[in-house]
């Protein structure tokens, strides 16, 4: 690079939907990271189902993080959000999030509900900071190793049901 020249600047990340196009991208993030990944056939298989919002990180090309969610009955439920390792603590994860509760929020009504490993206190602090409550345990959730899961609620949790 010439003297003086700066790098041109990274493409700036994008949250948008996922396309099946992102799935390859979507599944080598999961492979890399989950202890019981979900296969591209479960991955394309929720893709563009009605009820699901399914957004991805992209940066140029490159998908960095994807978030994964399906609305049952009255409820959100987030299924998978994940950012690749060497893109963590950038703030991927809250910006999905926000944009997600963006595109929800056309059903206020509804309430956002989450299971994460009792050992992931980064996530679980992510998701303090969104708003969301822990509200139970379920034991033994994660089948690799038997690891307890915190149950999480932001907004539509059980107590609204009676209030």
């Amino acid at each position: 690079m010439p003297r003086g020249k700066r790098p041109p600047p990274e493409p700036r990340v994008k949250i948008r939907e996922m396309r099946l196009g992102d799935v390859p991208q979507v599944v080598a993030i999961e492979t890399a990271t989950s202890a019981t990944p979900w296969t591209r056939s479960m991955f394309v298989s929720e893709l563009g189902r009605p009820g699901t919002i399914d957004l991805v990180a992209d940066r140029g090309g490159d998908i960095l993080g994807y978030v994964m969610v399906s609305r049952y009955a009255d409820v959100w439920h987030i299924l998978n959000v994940c950012v690749r390792e060497a893109h963590r603590r950038q703030g991927i994860a809250g910006r999905m999030l926000d944009v997600l509760f963006e595109r929800a929020g056309r059903r206020a009504h509804l309430g956002f509900t989450l299971e994460v490993r009792v050992s992931n206190g980064t996530a679980i602090n992510l998701y303090r900071r969104k708003g969301f409550m822990e509200h139970g345990l379920r034991p033994g959730y994660y089948s690799d190793n038997g690891e307890d899961a915190i149950i999480m609620w932001r907004g539509g949790g059980p107590e609204d049901a009676y209030t």
